[in-house]
């Protein structure tokens, strides 16, 4: 039996505590809990100045801001998506009555495959959905150029991509919208919340309008609207991780780092990387397990998890492969292979500020020990 502490993929940071009661008390105070208070507004602001963003309309949670962006654009028929992401990004479709259809992913980057896209393109197809999975970003130019040829939205879910730049600054300020999301185990987090990264103040204001039941004013309702709005405690909070953010940031670039260095002598680990012309945020530690190595992808899994450390198989099943979709056309397995390949292979270790050398220790520990174990 292992008594060590156990270790999971990630934690959320929090700030010291001695700094977040000071506005705990201002939010007990003012007796303004919601409705876009002054930390929700102060909030707004900062992250779009520290972001490189024009608009920011902060959310509830992601789930919320995905099908709230779908409904503010309008998108209807049918929306080119990845079968390789969190459930969420398919059941915002759904939410709004779209056909997702999916398309085969980059077997290096693991986002949707831009050379796959143009074939699933029909009469009924009116957006793009990818997803910058693990924060690395989609082949951005390649998506932007299919859209424009064929008069197509592209909503871009980007909650592991806090921060994320590419060639041009904030990977955000691509496509006509990007969703964040800021629940308890991302990058940055505000115990729960989402935003969408907006253009210009016209869409801003109807995402607004939308996210608290379609009011334009105390007695004028102009859309059916839902609840998604932000509270002032997670505004709050979310002003104080601005301060660490950067810090935070700093130390998973050093547990990657660690991670690499260390996988560079294992046969059969291919650690899963975007493009090296951009700025990542090591949201993920993502690893295929492959041939070469002596363990498969779930026995790996269940060796990890017998020594205290939780890791995930993330993203596994494919949304593709769940009750809801699997009697798509576009979720037919042989359609799909490199998602299936990846889904079958990948494991997310262990990454987040806290993390230390022992526990890292013992993270490698458990590698060497399953890469020797039928040698």
């Amino acid at each position: 039996m292992n008594h060590e502490e156990n270790i999971y993929v990630t934690k959320p940071y929090l700030p010291p505590l001695e700094e977040f009661i000071p506005h705990l008390e201002k939010v007990w105070h003012s007796g303004q809990l919601t409705n876009s208070g002054p930390f929700h507004k102060q909030f707004e602001e900062a992250l779009a100045d520290y972001l490189g963003v024009p608009h920011v309309s902060l959310f509830a949670n992601a789930t919320i801001a995905l099908v709230t962006a779908l409904q503010a654009l309008r998108i209807t028929g049918e929306v080119i998506t990845t079968p390789y992401s969190f459930v969420a990004t398919a059941h915002s479709l759904l939410w709004n009555g779209i056909k997702p259809v999916f398309v085969d992913i980059d077997p290096a980057t693991l986002n949707l495959d831009p050379a796959r896209i143009e074939a699933a393109i029909t009469p009924q197809t009116t957006a793009i959905l990818p997803v910058h999975c693990y924060g690395h970003p989609c082949d951005i130019d390649a998506i932007e150029k299919i859209a424009d040829m064929y008069n197509l939205r592209v909503i871009y879910d980007a909650a592991h991509a806090f921060g994320v730049k590419c060639h041009c600054g904030s990977v955000l300020n691509h496509g006509d919208l990007s969703i964040l999301s800021f629940h308890a185990t991302k990058v940055f987090n505000t115990f729960e919340g989402g935003a969408i990264i907006c253009r210009d103040l016209k869409s801003k204001e109807r995402i607004d309008y939308l996210k608290n039941f379609g009011f334009a004013s105390e007695t004028s309702v102009v859309a059916t609207g839902i609840n998604g709005k932000m509270s002032e405690f997670n505004a709050a909070l979310g002003l104080l991780q601005l301060k660490h953010i950067d810090a935070a940031l700093d130390r998973r670039r050093l547990i990657d780092q660690a991670y690499r260095n260390f996988f560079a002598d294992i046969p059969g680990i291919r650690c899963v990387s975007g493009r090296d012309e951009l700025k990542a945020n090591y949201a993920y530690f993502p690893i295929l397990v492959e041939d070469g190595f002596p363990m498969r992808r779930d026995a790996l899994h269940d060796l990890f998890r017998q020594n205290g450390i939780h890791v995930r198989r993330y993203f596994y099943p494919l949304i593709s492969e769940f009750s809801m979709y699997r009697g798509l056309p576009s979720a037919t397995p042989s359609l799909l292979p490199e998602a299936h390949y990846a889904s079958s292979r990948i494991l997310c270790l262990p990454i987040y500020p806290d993390l230390n050398e022992a526990q890292l220790s013992r993270i490698f520990q458990v590698i060497r020990q399953a890469a020797i174990c039928l040698t």
